[in-house]
């Protein structure tokens, strides 16, 4: 029997397979998350989910292994997960007004091989008042998420729009994740 691994313990990833009706396990990973800052958001998404899924497939070799990453890129500038309200609010005025861009990187790694793929999303945000961020921010919803926010709490009410697939900005592109378990020779139920 196939065994399937998601390579994070994010609550937001699990929701999402869980949407999918499969049986899966979590085993989250310890990858170095650090990059180089001359390498492409696609880039950099696609090697942190890579790096996910080989820690975690080291233990697990038999089973299809998971791994997701996700970064905010504004005016070319990667934004991290805020470790302050100061860090907070500077990502958020940034953003406030304007379209950013959400990269979801994809690692899926089987017993004969691994398959990496990115999606992109551009979202723009509502012109932001004082006392929206600081009402946000009061939230505790920011500290935990790439770019200060998260599209599907609280922080929807920032979203003015998107451009392409939503759970890329939520943290794990479902749809194609699905077509490429199925190319990759995963046994879907359905």
């Amino acid at each position: 029997m196939q065994r399937l691994i998601l390579a994070s313990s994010s609550p937001r990833r699990k929701e999402l397979l869980e949407n999918l009706r499969l049986k899966f396990e979590i085993s989250s990973s310890d990858a170095d998350e650090s990059f180089s800052e001359s390498l492409s958001p696609a880039e950099v998404v696609m090697d942190l989910a890579s790096r996910k899924s080989g820690t975690v497939a080291q233990d697990y070799p038999n089973c299809f292994v998971i791994g997701s990453d996700t970064v905010v890129v504004n005016d070319g500038t990667i934004l991290g997960k805020p470790e302050s309200g100061q860090e907070a609010l500077q990502m958020l005025k940034k953003l406030s007004g304007n379209t950013h861009s959400v990269y979801t990187g994809v690692s899926i790694i089987s017993p004969e091989k691994e398959t990496r793929f990115y999606e992109k999303t551009d979202v723009t945000f509502w012109e932001l008042s004082d006392e929206e961020i600081d009402t946000y921010i009061k939230s505790g919803e920011p500290f935990d998420k790439a770019g200060g926010y998260g599209i599907q709490g609280f922080g929807s009410m920032l979203v003015k729009k998107i451009s392409g697939d939503y759970y890329t900005v939520v943290g794990l592109p479902v749809s194609r994740l699905i077509r490429e378990l199925r190319k990759i020779g995963y046994n879907l139920p359905y």
